[in-house]
């Protein structure tokens, strides 16, 4: 490897040795860059502390952009830090894990298609406040991606028998595995592109569908945003179209193109799954404490009834000539992007909404439902919805085809892993309930 000379050596060739200065510093000069590019050190630098740049590296590869901390607390808040296109996962495995070495995080850049929301897998969407304008809108080519992601939703399918939900509700890798491979099927913001819509929407990725969207009846429809609510129509059992609209909580700027919607739609039934707030705001309080008017329509708050779980406000709508009766469920003891401490007060509220569905005039439009974001608690509660008619009148149940079906016309129903496992629990729960029934 060679010599190393010492600065000692050389400061005492120069001192003594005077004639010979220029020689030998040229030399020296000459063997130090020779030195430095061969080794990638300089002659004075001290070997008495090794350099491992590798380990360097790796330590400084493994820093999380969030604390450990940071990243469990912020899975009840995730939808509030401004999502965009591309979002970082910080992935600990598939595997429920209460502890996580920091360390091992990873983060991932990953598509819409390949978002995941759950307790173990979190999606952190960040975002520059005021970078909120939408990014294009027009049909466009499937990529392979989407096509196959289209595919499985079109033919996912997993039929349970009494026997096979008891078991399965309780199979939390098998149900883990089964929501992870399931597309999420989330609209690209490239789908849409006109400037002031960001306003319309809560956030910035959940966008709806656009074969499914609800679009409103406008004066100028060739003016897009008066048509625009951020809602999609959804089937029901039995491929029933239009049974249900889902949509995200109203924002201030969207409290008239709700109450819109609503008349539009004819709909008997709202189904509000959230708190006005939970850490940030979730949902515009959009009905008054006696009478408003939006958008012409005059709406007047008869009863209200407040339940363990839930309240029923009764509303009258008015509009020009006509006059309607709308009744309003507001569940407040669903956490968000977590799931319900008990299952009898959702199967409650699912068989009384039903009831009065039933009870509506024929004419009557879509049930609407919403939570904050329009799909986490909304899709839980659709497809439990679902299902129960499904149970009782075929005696099985295909969680997987329903959840499937949903995310075909809204992206990202059933949001997160422990949902899709507490869908099953209450399904669970349900048959057993008809098979004590049925005893008796």
């Amino acid at each position: 490897m060679g010599y190393y000379v010492g600065p000692a050596v050389i400061l005492g060739l120069l001192w003594t040795r005077p004639p010979l200065n220029l020689l030998i510093l040229f030399f020296f000069i000459v063997t130090h860059m020779v030195w430095k590019w061969r080794y990638g050190s300089g002659l004075l630098a001290s070997d008495s502390t090794p350099r491992d740049i590798g380990d360097r590296r790796q330590s400084v590869s493994r820093q999380p952009s969030f604390t450990l901390s940071e990243w469990t607390d912020a899975q009840e808040d995730l939808l509030d830090l401004d999502p965009v296109p591309q979002t970082p996962v910080f992935d600990i495995g598939s595997d429920i894990r209460t502890e996580a070495d920091a360390a091992t995080l990873t983060v991932t850049p990953v598509g819409l298609q390949e978002r995941r929301g759950s307790n173990v897998s979190l999606t952190l969407d960040m975002c520059t406040p005021g970078c909120t304008e939408p990014y294009g809108y027009g049909a466009s080519p499937l990529s392979p991606r989407d096509q196959s992601a289209q595919e499985y939703l079109l033919q996912g399918t997993h039929m349970l028998t009494p026997d096979m939900l008891h078991t399965r509700a309780i199979d939390d890798q098998s149900l883990q595995a089964e929501f992870y491979e399931t597309p999420m099927n989330f609209v690209d913001p490239k789908e849409y592109n006109y400037p002031g819509l960001v306003r319309k929407n809560r956030y910035k990725t959940i966008l709806p569908n656009t074969h499914s969207r609800v679009v409103l009846k406008s004066e100028d429809e060739d003016d897009f945003l008066t048509t625009y609510i951020n809602a999609n129509y959804l089937k029901g059992y039995n491929e029933e179209e239009r049974a249900y609209i889902a949509t995200q909580g109203p924002t201030v700027n969207t409290v008239g193109d709700f109450w819109r919607m609503v008349w539009q739609e004819k709909s008997p039934i709202i189904v509000m799954i959230t708190n006005l707030e939970e850490k940030n705001e979730k949902c515009a309080e959009y009905w008054p404490e006696d009478t408003v008017k939006h958008e012409g329509i005059e709406i007047t708050v008869v009863s209200v009834t407040q339940e363990d779980d839930y309240s029923l406000r009764v509303f009258t709508l008015k509009c020009e000539d006509e006059e309607r009766s709308l009744r309003q469920y507001w569940y407040t003891s669903w956490p968000d992007q977590k799931t319900p401490d008990k299952a009898p007060p959702l199967l409650e509220l699912v068989q009384k909404v039903e009831r009065a569905r039933d009870d509506a005039p024929p004419s009557s439009g879509p049930t609407i439902v919403h939570c904050s974001a329009g799909i986490g608690r909304t899709g839980c509660f659709i497809a439990t919805s679902i299902l129960c008619k499904q149970l009782r009148t075929e005696g099985v149940v295909d969680i997987l085809k329903t959840t499937c079906q949903l995310r075909l016309d809204r992206g990202g129903m059933i949001q997160t892993c422990e949902q899709y496992q507490f869908v099953h629990h209450v399904l669970s729960l349900y048959e057993k309930q008809l098979s004590h029934s049925a005893e008796e």
